[in-house]
C-alpha cells in the first residue's frame, strides 16, 4: 500500500480536531483548516498546522496527495466541496458526517473526480470545538466507511486505514443503510432527549432539584449544539420520518392503554425486551473472519459483514480480519 499518507481534516471542531490528533499520534503528517479563528489558533498553540485559508490547505492536499477529511456540519458541506472541486479536484476524499446520503449526492455534483469513500465515527460527547477533541475519542468505537458500486476499493481501504489507526474498528455499509440506522439510533434519540428534556424543564427548580441517573442519561445529548443536531437530524428526513412515526405509532399506543385501562405493561415490556435483544447482540460470541479485498466479490463480501453487525479489526494489504456475530 505504500507510505502511510498525509491527512488534511476540515474543520477542526470535536470530531475534526480528534481526527487530526489522532492521524498524528498514528504517526501521520497532518494539518488542518476551520472557518473558526478560536480553533485555528488554540489547535496552533498545540503546534498543529491549522489555518483558516481552506484553499491554501487543499492545495497543499493536491500536492501531497494527501486523504482530505471533510469534518464540517451538513448544511457547510457542498461550499467546502466546490472548494475542494477547484483546489483538489482528484484527491482522496471522505467525511465523518452523521448523514452520508446527502454527503454522497454533493459529492457526485460538485467533486465528482476525487476518490471518495464517506465515512461516521460513531463517537462524540456534548461538547464541541476544538478543545473538546482527544487522540483516543474514537478508541473502541465503531467507524462506518461507505462502500457503494462505484466506490473505489483502494480508496475504500485507506479511509478503513486511518479508521483502524484512530483506534476504531471498521463498520463497511452502503449509504442508505447507514441513514435508516443511524435515524433508529442516534437521530431518533436526539429528538427524544430535546422532548424530554424541554417537559422536565417546565418542572422548574424542583424538577432541577429532584432530576437524577434516570434524567440524565436520557437528555445528555440534548446538550449538543442546536445547529448541530439540526443538521443532522433534518439532514436524515427521509430516513427519520418513518422512524419517528414508528416511535410516536408506540407512544400514541402507551397513551391510550394507559388511558383506558390504566396499565403499560406492553409498552415497558417491549422496551425492556428489546433491550436485552440489544445486549445480547453486542455480548453475542463472534467468528473470525478473512477477507480479500482482491477477490472478485470483495465488495459484496465487506457489505454482507456489515449488513450482519460484523466489523473490520485489522488489515493488512489486501487482507482485512474481521469478526460477526
Amino acid at each position: 500500500m505504500g507510505a502511510v499518507r498525509d491527512v488534511c481534516v476540515i474543520g477542526l471542531g470535536l470530531i475534526g480536531g480528534s481526527v487530526l490528533r489522532a492521524a498524528a499520534a498514528a504517526g501521520r503528517t497532518v494539518w488542518g483548516a476551520t472557518e473558526s479563528t478560536v480553533d485555528a489558533e488554540a489547535a496552533a498553540a498545540e503546534g498543529y498546522a491549522a489555518t483558516t485559508d481552506l484553499a491554501a490547505a487543499l492545495r497543499r492536499a493536491a500536492d501531497a496527495d494527501a486523504l482530505v477529511v471533510l469534518a464540517v456540519p451538513l448544511p457547510a458541506v457542498e461550499g467546502v466541496l466546490r472548494a475542494v472541486g477547484e483546489h483538489a479536484p482528484r484527491c482522496l476524499l471522505t467525511d465523518v458526517t452523521s448523514v452520508k446520503g446527502p454527503v454522497l449526492d454533493v459529492v457526485r455534483r460538485c467533486a465528482p473526480d476525487t476518490r471518495f469513500a464517506g465515512g461516521h465515527p460513531m463517537a462524540g460527547t456534548a461538547r464541541s470545538g476544538w478543545t473538546a477533541g482527544t487522540a483516543t475519542l474514537f478508541t473502541g468505537a465503531a467507524w462506518v466507511v461507505c462502500l457503494e458500486e462505484d466506490t473505489d476499493l483502494d480508496a475504500w481501504r485507506e479511509v478503513a486505514v486511518l479508521a483502524l489507526d484512530g483506534g476504531a474498528h471498521v463498520v463497511p455499509l452502503a449509504a442508505r443503510a447507514h441513514d435508516e440506522v443511524v435515524a433508529r439510533i442516534s437521530h431518533l434519540p436526539h429528538l427524544l432527549a430535546a422532548v424530554l428534556a424541554s417537559v422536565g424543564a417546565y418542572g422548574g427548580p424542583l424538577a432541577a432539584a429532584l432530576a437524577a441517573g434516570s434524567f440524565a442519561d436520557g437528555t445528555r445529548v440534548a446538550g449538543t449544539r442546536p445547529e448541530l443536531v439540526r443538521a443532522m437530524t433534518e439532514g436524515n428526513r427521509t430516513a427519520l420520518l418513518p422512524v419517528l412515526d414508528e416511535a410516536l405509532g408506540k407512544l400514541g399506543a402507551a397513551r391510550g392503554s394507559l388511558a383506558s385501562t390504566g396499565g403499560l405493561a406492553a409498552t415497558i415490556e417491549a422496551g425492556n425486551n428489546g433491550s436485552r435483544a440489544l445486549a445480547g447482540h453486542k455480548a453475542a460470541v463472534r467468528a473470525g473472519v478473512r477477507l480479500d479485498l482482491g477477490a472478485p466479490d470483495a465488495r459484496d463480501g465487506l457489505l454482507a459483514l456489515g449488513e450482519r453487525g460484523g466489523r473490520i479489526t485489522s488489515l493488512d494489504g489486501d487482507l482485512l480480519t474481521g469478526e460477526v456475530a
